[in-house]
């Protein structure tokens, strides 16, 4: 089972990439990890950096992709950010997205949807 996640959360991030590109995106990077914690995709939309969270679900018996987003997930999601506008001594704006991808249990896709300022409680931390 733990083979069949990593391939879907791939396959999800992969759509979620081609997506971004397709509004503009430019990507920097993919799976950036520090000890805080890993984000799937780093962008730049314009002069904004963007942090993006992508969630893939097969059916709905958990929940929307959206709906997994948790605020601890969202906290976590925050502290990796930080670090990684400290590290690269980032100065302008950045922000965090979600991409949503659905897909029928038998793997066709239903959806793609970009949630810009996905997360904004930044008083999670």
């Amino acid at each position: 089972m733990k083979g069949a996640r990593k391939k879907l959360g791939q396959r999800g991030e992969d759509l979620a990439v081609a997506h971004l590109e397709e509004r503009g995106y430019v990507v920097r990077e993919r799976n950036w990890r520090c000890p805080a914690g890993e984000i799937d995709i780093v962008a730049q939309d314009g002069g904004c950096l963007v942090f993006v969270e992508v969630r893939t679900r097969r059916g709905r018996a958990l929940g929307t992709p959206e709906e997994s987003v948790t605020p601890t997930k969202q906290a976590k999601l925050v502290k990796v950010a930080q670090t990684y506008v400290q590290e690269h001594s980032w100065e302008g704006d950045w922000r965090i997205d979600v991409v949503a991808v659905e897909m029928t249990s038998r793997g066709r896709l239903l959806r793609v949807d970009l949630i810009k300022n996905a997360v904004t409680d930044w008083e999670l931390i």
